[in-house]
């Protein structure tokens, strides 16, 4: 009895973790993707420099829900952060739809330029009448549509497929302009594609062979028809009750994250493209364009209030 005292004593006697504050950080995507590889350099530098204050858990693989999921649980403060793609928030923030119009972006640069620039700046600042913080933009790459029934070199070539899209209404618009049947569907789709509910799906190369779609897709346009950015997001009232040494910390945290996660996914364009053709898909690298630009110009007349502005500013740089 006597060593089992002593044994429980200095059990209790351990050294216990105790963190000030704790961030629960939600994605959808698995710890093969470059969203997680944000989160955890985000992990890594908040913890080593708070100095053990802070504790970041990563909650992978939609294990806490959808993006538009996160996102309500961010304004509620039962989630503190996030790494969601733009194409959701804009129910949300709706100023974001302006980074998402089809093909005002024509290369990384142009993205970074707008981005990190005074008009990202700006719509970053909206999400605060969301109850949420937008800390920085990384990124998904420039998306291109994928399916499983025919090549597809032009806008006509996309009649009547079935394609799955992100919840956002100016998604939805864009396919239904080209003339798709766009079906808003939860990351991921495997499973839908291969059982042919949906025909195709739209996403940046790295997502299409991460998740190993070129198995049930056969043909790749390399259309680039969105940039598809990624944002950091925050509850709002988790950054608040924050003193502000760590509220400038997140700031730098995602700054640093999302530089990295951008360099790791622009450095890998060129194997992922290799890597797809090695596994068999049939890859447009030079569809026809001008018909995709033409069957989205009329979008821009439905824009308004900030959201026209912003897009206005971009198209004007």
């Amino acid at each position: 009895m006597k060593k089992i005292l002593v044994l429980m004593l200095a059990f209790f006697m351990l050294p216990v973790a105790i963190f000030a504050y704790t961030i629960n950080l939600g994605i959808v995507t698995t710890p093969h993707s470059f969203h997680y590889m944000a989160a955890k350099k985000f992990k890594d530098i908040v913890e080593s420099s708070s100095h053990g204050d802070i504790k970041v858990n990563i909650h992978h693989s939609k294990s806490v829900g959808s993006e538009t999921s996160i996102l309500q649980q961010l304004q509620l403060n039962a989630l503190q952060m996030g790494v969601i793609t733009a194409g959701p928030i804009d129910k949300f923030v709706p100023t974001i739809k302006a980074i998402e119009f089809p093909f005002i972006f024509d290369s990384f640069a142009k993205a970074d330029k707008i981005l990190d620039g005074k008009i990202g700046q700006k719509i970053l600042k909206n999400f605060q009448s969301a109850n949420l913080v937008g800390y920085h933009f990384l990124e998904n790459g420039f998306r291109n549509i994928t399916n499983s029934k025919k090549p597809i070199h032009s806008a006509s070539d996309v009649k009547g497929l079935k394609i799955r899209v992100m919840n956002s209404q100016l998604q939805i618009d864009i396919w239904k302009d080209i003339g798709a049947n766009p079906t808003p569907m939860p990351w991921p789709i495997y499973t839908q594609l291969s059982q042919h509910v949906i025909d195709g799906q739209e996403n940046p190369l790295a997502v299409i062979d991460q998740y190993k779609l070129y198995e049930v897709q056969k043909y790749l346009t390399l259309t680039r028809h969105v940039y598809s950015a990624l944002v950091f997001v925050g509850s709002k009232s988790f950054y608040n009750s924050l003193p502000k040494k760590y509220q400038k910390l997140l700031f730098k945290a995602t700054k640093e994250a999302s530089i990295y996660e951008r360099k790791l996914n622009r450095d890998k364009a060129a194997f992922f493209l290799a890597d797809l053709k090695k596994q068999g898909m049939i890859i447009d690298e030079h569809p026809d364009m001008a018909s995709f630009k033409k069957r989205v110009a009329p979008l821009k007349s439905r824009f308004s209030g900030d959201a026209k502005k912003y897009l206005d500013e971009i198209l004007a740089q």
